[in-house]
């Protein structure tokens, strides 16, 4: 029953409404998202994201692993809340008539949607098109003030109407996926601030109103006149070379809550792997592969498949039958009242699971460093591990240097004023331990360089090991085809020759005489 509205006229729906309306707006829980008001659209940045998506594990995989928008990204970013009870009763294979009734409004049967027009004049967007000239703040103004002019104003069973029809194209557009698929669509502006937070290097975002929340709201898109193919392209290829250092796992740490009292009933959700719920659609939310978000290491996991029968215990849908999903996700359902599970590690490095890793997408996140079919996974396991040795050896200098200037501060501090004896004897200690501290860490900073240009060298001679061996493959496939070609030629020759042969014998053979006679 969804019809396409753009986000631009939602929200110019949500500001004709009258105060009561938006209060109504607010309980259920959706004012927080239009504070957001108006983000360009980032089509270029969705797409590059989409093409990393894997539905098998729910989440981007990347050349330094896999992650997963959470739930308290969707919190902090759209303001949304994310906890309560699971979106969980009866769906049906048809809702004409509850969409008429509760709509008032003529339905498709074939097709299942409301028409867009139609939908949009009932809320009184007659002339949604953006006139020549206008610009955003001007076109929002005017859907907003002729739609104030259709919309009810006082409460009542049209202002009920009026709420209907406005949850329905908010609910069923901007905050669904499309075509029925588990999708990372719908409201565009959480994943692109999502990638703005998490991937900062990208520069695809600018941060103009900082301090603002929801987070979203600080955000804008930047402006990038470029053709899209040439965006995309170029996109892609700084996602495949981005630097490992510069992915931002914990974003949020220097976040308060102030302003946002939905975090406190969310926070719970944090950190779980749980089920998620929505409108014909359950799913894992598997945040053990993305330990690194929690402040861990990320452990070697096993990695969810695809289930061909779609069984409960994966992902799974219910399109055309009535379905109650009470019956049908009574587990999943548990699980989320029981907010899922929590997410521990003990692990002290990455690398049995960037070696896991790997092996199984080696070959579809290692795309710009090599073109080469890395069959056995060797090179892309060699660079995760430089990968990760990299993080260690700059997490290692980062230590150290902060272990420089405390030692700095203490002796500035025993260069100042005078102490009694025993004072000065702590500082002195406490100096000793400084340098002890600061030696352990600079040589093992030292190791792990050691560690680093090994594993680059090791790296780099199994690409060119790799690239050998593809240059060989094609000159071998040249010569069986050189090969065949003379096999074929050798063939024809000796038929052509047998033949000769046939024919000559045929003439050299004497014509029997008419009468029997030799």
């Amino acid at each position: 029953m969804r019809a396409r509205v753009s986000w631009t006229l939602v929200l110019a729906a949500f500001l004709a409404l009258p105060p009561f309306q938006r209060d109504r707006v607010e309980e259920m829980g959706f004012g927080a998202v239009f504070r957001t008001k108006r983000m360009r659209v980032d089509p270029t940045l969705t797409q590059a994201l989409r093409s990393r998506w894997d539905t098998e594990a729910n989440a981007f995989v990347f050349s330094w692993g896999h992650m997963i928008p959470s739930l308290e990204d969707v919190s902090r970013i759209t303001g949304l809340r994310v906890y309560g009870k699971a979106v969980s009763d009866y769906t049906y294979p048809c809702y004409h008539d509850i969409a008429e009734r509760l709509l008032d409004l003529p339905v498709e049967r074939r097709s299942s949607l409301v028409p867009r027009v139609a939908l949009q004049e009932s809320l009184g967007q007659f002339e949604a098109g953006k006139n020549v000239g206008e610009s955003e703040d001007e076109y929002l103004e005017r859907l907003a003030r002729v739609s104030r002019r259709e919309l009810a104003s006082e409460p009542g069973p049209q202002a009920d109407l009026d709420l209907c029809r406005f949850s329905s194209s908010f609910l069923f557009d901007c905050l669904s996926a499309s075509d029925r698929q588990t999708s990372t669509s719908g409201f565009y502006p959480f994943l692109q601030v999502w990638a703005y937070l998490h991937l900062p290097a990208l520069g695809r975002g600018e941060l103009t109103r900082p301090g603002l929340v929801p987070i979203a709201r600080r955000w804008e898109s930047r402006r990038d006149t470029r053709h899209l193919v040439d965006q995309l392209e170029r996109l892609q290829e700084a996602i495949d070379s981005y630097p490992y250092l510069d992915v931002v796992w914990q974003p949020y740490l220097g976040e308060g809550d102030e302003g946002q009292p939905w975090l406190a009933q969310a926070r719970p959700y944090f950190g779980r792997s749980v089920w998620l719920h929505a409108l014909y659609l359950v799913l894992p939310l598997n945040l053990f592969l993305t330990q690194r978000s929690l402040g861990f290491r990320q452990s070697v996991v096993e990695f969810p498949v695809q289930d061909r029968f779609r069984r409960p215990g994966r992902s799974f849908r219910g399109l055309h039958d009535t379905t109650d999903w009470r019956e049908r996700a009574r587990e999943q359902i548990e699980n989320w009242e029981r907010k899922g599970k929590s997410v521990k590690c003990t692990a002290t490095t990455d690398d049995a699971y960037l070696r896991a890793y790997a092996l199984k997408y080696g070959g579809k996140v290692y795309k710009s460093a090599r073109h080469q079919v890395d069959v056995a996974g060797e090179v892309a396991s060699l660079r995760a591990l430089l990968l990760s040795a990299t993080h260690d050896r700059e997490a290692a200098r980062r230590e150290t240097e902060e272990l420089w200037i405390e030692l700095e501060s203490v002796r500035r501090g025993a260069g100042g004023a005078s102490t009694s004896r025993g004072g000065e004897s702590d500082r002195v200690s406490l100096q000793a331990q400084l340098t002890a501290a600061i030696s352990m860490a600079e040589e093992a900073e030292r190791h792990l360089e050691d560690q680093e240009r090994d594993l680059r060298l090791s790296t780099e001679h199994a690409m060119d090991l790799q690239a050998q061996r593809d240059r060989y493959q094609g000159e071998l496939q040249t010569t069986r085809g050189d090969r065949d070609q003379l096999r074929i030629r050798a063939e024809a020759a000796e038929t052509r020759a047998t033949e000769a042969t046939g024919e000559r014998d045929r003439q050299a053979r004497p014509a029997a005489h008419p009468d029997g006679g030799s």
